[in-house]
This record gives structure tokens, C-alpha cells and sequence, in this order.
């Protein structure tokens, strides 16, 4: 037990930069708090005691905002960033050295009775908001991406994004633990292809348009097209303002 909450300590230090001493890192951590918390309730729970746990549990989620269940496991070196709204249910099984931010379940689907919570394996990191549900599994080194939705079994070594969650990459390298935020878009680059199809037929039609107005005579005066080659208009400035903020992160 006291390796274990040792190491809970000493990982930290590795995975957070604001990490500047052990005093403030002793006192000022939620996660921390919330772990070693639950360390003690999960000890007494498989002890069989009554009450106990779950009030340890609940004082637990009231000082450092982070609900876990007594019946739930977390191995050894598990951190809990931030904290807040973190939620790992009863049968929830959680691997080594898992990084994990704040505002993720570890949830039920509220269809099943036994285990019905997620098992993840070793140096997973959940990034902020994220979703897992069900009594799925989740491979060691994987990567799921801020605010997924995880309903399916994942492979080790990938990274899963999306809602639905789907796995993006895959690969046999450890996982750069502080390295969550960079993971694909594969709506963003399905909108910019269909985008940037869209912009090749508009520059057709209007070079089409062109031709047309070349190869019209009035009067004996061939009528010609007077406005600038590069010539864009007030609102396909507005349009292409607004795909480019789209497609950059502002509704995606």
C-alpha cells in the first residue's frame, strides 16, 4: 500500500509542469486527495465494512469534486488532473500510470447489472470531458481525445476521437502522457476536402459564366466582363471568412 500511494505521489512530479515542490503538491491537489481517499475506501470496502466506504466516498467528491466508488480500482500511479467532475463508477477497472483530466466518466449505460463499467489499461490518458461507457475495453498506450465519446472496445496504441469515439491512429509507441491535445480531426479535414471541392466547381462555374459573356455580341460589341480577374465579392469574402474559422477550430 504505501508503494502504491508513493508512486500516486511521485507521478505528478513527471506529468505536471506546475508541479514545483512536494508540500504544495501534498496540499494542493485534489486529484491527489481524491485518490488517496479512495485508496482507503476501496481497502475498506473489500474489507466488507458497511457505510463506511461510501461516506468516505462522498466526503471524498464534496472536498476535491471527483466521485469515485469504493467498489472501483485504480492501479498504481494513477493521476487524476485537476479533478473536477470526474466520475468512475462501481466496476470500473483502471490501469498503471493512467492520466486522467477533468470531467470524465468512467460510466455505466444504465442497461446492465454486474460489471458494467469500463477497463482500461495501462498508460491510458482521457483527455478533459471525455466519455466511456460501458462495459467496454480500453488498451494500454491509448490516447482518447478531449470530449469523445468512447461506446466500443478499443485496440492498444491507438488514438480514438469523436462522438462516437473511433480510433484515428494506431501505433506501438508509449504514449507522450502530456500529448493529448494533439490527436487528428477527421471532421475538420472531411469539411476542408469538401470545402475545397466546393471552391474548384464555384471557380469553374464562374470561369464558364466568363466564357459566356465573352462570346455574347450586342450591336455588334462584344460584351465583356469589366471586374478585376482576382474580383471577390463582399459575401464570398464573408463566406470564406467564416469557412476558415469553421474548419480552424471555432465549430469543431
Amino acid at each position: 500500500m504505501f508503494k502504491t500511494l508513493s508512486e500516486d505521489f511521485k507521478i505528478i512530479f513527471e506529468r505536471d509542469p506546475a508541479a514545483r515542490n512536494w508540500l504544495e503538491v501534498l496540499l494542493c491537489y485534489p486529484g491527489l486527495h481524491a485518490i488517496w481517499l479512495h485508496r482507503l475506501a476501496h481497502w475498506l470496502y473489500l474489507a466488507g465494512v458497511p457505510f463506511l466506504p461510501r461516506f468516505i466516498s462522498q466526503l471524498s467528491r464534496a472536498l476535491t469534486g471527483v466521485e469515485i466508488h469504493p467498489g472501483a480500482k485504480l492501479g498504481k500511479g494513477t493521476f487524476i488532473d485537476h479533478g473536477m467532475g470526474v466520475v468512475v463508477g462501481e466496476t470500473a477497472i483502471v490501469g498503471d500510470y493512467a492520466l486522467i483530466y477533468q470531467g470524465v466518466t468512467l460510466g455505466g449505460t444504465g442497461k446492465e447489472t454486474g460489471k458494467r463499467h469500463p477497463t482500461l489499461g495501462c498508460n491510458v490518458v482521457v483527455g478533459a470531458g471525455a466519455k466511456i461507457l460501458g462495459n467496454i475495453n480500453v488498451g494500454s498506450n491509448v490516447r482518447i481525445g478531449a470530449g469523445s465519446v468512447v461506446l466500443k472496445n478499443v485496440p492498444s496504441d491507438c488514438t480514438v476521437v469523436g462522438i462516437p469515439g473511433r480510433v484515428v491512429h494506431r501505433h506501438g509507441e508509449v504514449v507522450a502522457p502530456l500529448d493529448h491535445s494533439h490527436v487528428p480531426d477527421p471532421e475538420g479535414d472531411v469539411i476542408r476536402d469538401l470545402i475545397g471541392r466546393v471552391e474548384s466547381l464555384e471557380k469553374l462555374v464562374h470561369q464558364q459564366k466568363a466564357q459566356l459573356a465573352n462570346s455574347y455580341v450586342i450591336d455588334g460589341d462584344i460584351l465583356r466582363d469589366v471586374r478585376p480577374k482576382h474580383f471577390i465579392c463582399p459575401e464570398e469574402a464573408d463566406r470564406q471568412a467564416n469557412n476558415g474559422e469553421f474548419v480552424e477550430g471555432a465549430g469543431i
